[in-house]
């Protein structure tokens, strides 16, 4: 596994987002990104509610860091990990 990528955390799922250009907050990609994927369809369809309810939780993962909804995301590849999704 390349140094670049972090371990994924057990009993979670993983959202790669590579974007064009900085995004301003994780909360509005991170949803629009789930609701375009078909890999797991309870967070497809995730309500807005119920991922803030993730972050409230602690339960969303940046580098293993714990994630707010206001974060930034920078342009390129970052990887998210949702733990028990």
């Amino acid at each position: 596994m390349s140094d670049n990528i972090p371990a994924k955390p057990a009993n979670s799922a993983r959202i790669v987002v590579t974007l064009d250009y900085p995004e301003s907050r994780l909360d509005n990609i991170l949803l629009k990104t789930l609701r375009e994927q078909n890999d797991n369809m309870g967070l497809k369809n995730l309500s807005r509610a119920g991922l803030k309810k993730l972050f409230s939780k602690g339960s969303i993962l940046i580098k293993g860091q714990r994630a707010k909804p206001s974060s930034s995301l920078a342009k390129g590849t970052t990887y998210i990990d949702i733990l028990g999704a």
